[in-house]
């Protein structure tokens, strides 16, 4: 089928690569429902962002439903998520917003279940697991969990990686002015993080 037209929708899924043609997942910030229910059990803001991260690596976006109360009003605790998920794409957006994937989406040993109603079922992200993503002559990575000794090891970016034949000039950190310490050996690009980082933190190689 021709998609130029359109693009695919995958309902409360994931994929488990790059999709060569554009597609999208819909679900809801609530797990049980998409309309307002009292009691509800709600995703978490760094659930979403990892989340809304893998989905734009393989070329997809995320429309996130939100299910607000009888009057029109949205919950507190919805409202809290929404902004901490804009607190971060404030900090982080270029990352996002009109990126393409990388060559691969990431590296890593969290996998990826497919199928409806699977999206909730990714286990905790490793300090290993990174997506990528690419705008013009930049790449960025994307950590999905903080490193424990500070340092973010990328084995894609090595020089015997993916990225063997690539020139990285430059390492900086989206939202921060601080300089990073990095390190390009065969293995992999290391890279020495500053302290109190969140859990989601992007890199932008040039």
């Amino acid at each position: 089928m021709d998609w130029s037209a359109g693009a695919r929708d995958f309902e409360r899924s994931l994929r488990s690569g790059i999709e060569a043609q554009h597609w999208q997942t819909d679900t809801s910030i609530s797990n049980w429902s998409w309309g307002y229910m009292e009691h509800d059990d709600l995703k978490s803001a760094d659930f979403l962002i990892h989340q809304l991260v893998d989905i734009v690596s393989k070329n997809g976006n995320l429309l996130l439903n939100v299910g607000p109360r009888p009057d029109g009003t949205i919950p507190d605790k919805v409202r809290a998520t929404l902004l901490d998920m804009g607190a971060w794409l404030d900090r982080n957006g270029e990352a996002i917003y009109a990126t393409e994937p990388w060559k691969i989406f990431g590296e890593g040993p969290t996998q990826i279940q497919t199928g409806f109603g699977h999206d909730v079922d990714t286990k905790p992200y490793t300090t290993s697991d990174f997506r990528f993503t690419r705008k013009g002559n930049n790449i960025y990575v994307i950590s999905l969990a903080c490193p424990e000794d500070g340092t973010a090891s990328v084995h894609s970016f090595g020089l015997a990686g993916e990225a063997s034949g690539l020139k990285i000039r430059d390492v900086g950190l989206l939202g921060s002015p601080e300089k990073v310490d990095w390190l390009r050996t065969t293995e992999a690009l290391n890279v020495r993080l500053p302290q109190g980082l969140p859990a989601s933190t992007v890199l932008r190689f040039d």
